[in-house]
């Protein structure tokens, strides 16, 4: 008896004309023997006259009335022994880790059939093989109702592979060239090596190596490192740019958990020499030494085009580990909350989300210090909050960083003679309480061509407020002055989903915003990645 699942288990007619299902004749000898007898003592006489052809078609009856009693019936059946072929570099620990718990609570031949569905997706997952095949064959004759579980590989011909494209980033309006090399599965463990480069037109540069190990002896988490060096520009924004040399380690990644160490030494530096005082006082070195957990539920039937479902995400961020005095001290809480109701009628669906966050610093004198520059939260940009679950960022209408508390910059001298100055703009220097939320109606459009490529509109309302609380700010914060915070807008547009990226032709409304605020009304275009 064989199954051969290519993507998931599937049962395999033989073409030989002598089936042999005794390991399960124990099993099955007491459901219906005299009925089979009697069928023998009735085609006793036929078979001796049976053509080849008539042969071959009750041989194939028979194996098709065995595969339906296997598929309707509870069969007990357990894992004698799992082998392993094809594989010349990967480790045998490996694979069995992978599959051998998957196995061993398989107590019935359906079962068996779903594990063995579940171990080619998790052997698939490790991106290391060209195919995996998983045959269930009978066990040993001296132990009825015991199968073998063959597992055959095909190892990855070409273990080296490169990306290169372009990307956007719609919050800063800005694009990206980026490309990467990765070597795989280099000492058999499934190990993943990667190098990358990314180079950004007028702000974000990153050079950064890798290595991903999903299993490795006994430990049976997946293990990651990474070692990165990073510039940002923010001079438009907020008059700084940003270094950061740095290592981030994957300690647990299982589930719904995820936990990670990130150190790293940054600098600011202005070299417009215009800064705002709040963004003067931290420029120059730091160090970054931070413990973050995430806790992730994404019960949505989409992350593109959320129709029901729900989702929920904590992130939480402590710095400060590493004992040194230029060591950043910040607790860090964001969370995320998403839901979506089907209508019924043409795919009609309302999405509600609501997003928060604070960040506060620790240790002595923690009250009267400010938080740290880069780890504040900043709000703008035109990514759509309804896909993307990464804090409290998104208010659509609004520019990258176009929202919340800001500072004049440096003023500058236009003549030395009267000593006339000119505006320089203002520094959005983020804040530490961060709040949005949002509500979209989806719908299908009426033409049938927009509706296939999976083309439909939306009516979206948004808002969202950002407040300062360290510096002993917060003793001036009350109820009203939350609720006088909150910036909003509205509008309608048409979403256009792919398989990388949902792109999204806004018309916004400004309903509310204050003084400093950079909300524009009019058309926008916007790129947004599920993350």
């Amino acid at each position: 008896m064989d199954a051969q699942p290519e993507s998931g288990p599937q049962s395999k007619e033989p073409e030989s004309s002598n089936p042999d299902p005794e390991p399960f004749e124990e099993i099955e000898e007491d459901e219906e023997p005299e009925e089979d007898e009697d069928l023998e003592h009735e085609e006793g006489g036929e078979a001796k006259i049976m053509t080849p052809e008539a042969r071959i078609r009750k041989d194939r009856a028979n194996m098709e009335s065995l595969f339906r009693r296997l598929s309707t019936e509870r069969v007990p059946v357990r894992v004698h022994d799992v082998i392993i072929k094809g594989n010349t570099k990967t480790k045998d620990s490996l694979i069995e880790s992978e599959v051998e718990a998957v196995f061993r609570d398989a107590t019935s031949f359906q079962q068996l059939l779903r594990a063995a569905s579940v171990a080619n997706t998790r052997l698939q997952d490790l991106d290391i093989f060209d195919s995996v095949n998983i045959t269930l064959d009978a066990g040993p004759p001296e132990l009825p109702g015991t199968a073998n579980v063959v597992i055959e590989v095909t190892e990855a011909k070409n273990p080296l592979t490169g990306d290169l494209g372009i990307y956007s980033k719609p919050e800063a309006r800005s694009w990206s060239l980026e490309g990467s090399l990765k070597l795989k599965n280099l000492f058999g463990y499934g190990d993943l090596w990667d190098g990358s480069v990314a180079y950004g037109w007028g702000q974000t540069s990153e050079v950064s190596t890798g290595v991903s190990i999903p299993r490795f002896k006994g430990i049976s988490t997946p293990l990651s490192a990474r070692i990165s060096l990073l510039s940002q520009d923010w001079l438009k924004f907020s008059s700084y740019k940003e270094q950061a040399l740095g290592l981030s380690l994957g300690l647990l990644s299982t589930g719904n958990h995820d936990l990670s160490y990130n150190l790293s030494w940054r600098t600011l530096t202005d070299p417009s020499q215009m800064s705002s005082h709040t963004v003067r006082r931290q420029l120059g070195h730091s160090l970054l030494s931070a413990l973050k957990y995430g806790f992730k539920i994404d019960r949505r039937d989409s992350p593109m085009r959320p129709t029901r479902g729900h989702a929920f995400v904590s992130t939480t961020q402590i710095g400060g580990l590493f004992p040194d005095l230029r060591s950043l001290r910040f607790i860090r809480q964001e969370l995320d909350l998403r839901y979506a109701i089907p209508l019924g009628f043409y795919r009609a669906a309302l999405n509600f989300g609501i997003s928060g966050g604070v960040i506060f610093p620790w240790g002595n004198g923690s009250l009267n210090a400010p938080s740290y520059l880069p780890e504040r939260f900043f709000m703008g940009g035109n990514s759509s909050p309804v896909c993307s679950l990464r804090g409290p960022t998104s208010v659509l209408g609004f520019k990258a960083r176009g929202l919340g508390p800001a500072e004049p910059r440096r003023l500058v001298r236009e003549n030395s003679n009267d000593g006339s100055s000119s505006d320089s703009g203002i520094d959005h220097i983020g804040g530490d309480l961060a709040v949005t939320a949002f509500a979209d109606f989806s719908f299908d459009l009426p033409l049938r061509v927009f509706r296939d490529a999976g083309i439909h509109g939306h009516i979206f309302a948004c808002t969202g407020s950002l407040n300062k609380l360290t510096e002993n700010a917060y003793k001036e914060f009350s109820l009203q002055k939350f609720r006088d915070s909150f910036r909003s807008s509205a509008g309608f547009g048409v979403i256009i989903p792919t398989k990388l990226f949902r792109m999204e032709v806004n018309y916004c409304y400004i309903l509310k915003q204050h003084e400093h605020d950079q909300g524009k009304t009019g058309v926008q275009f916007s790129f947004s990645s599920p993350l």
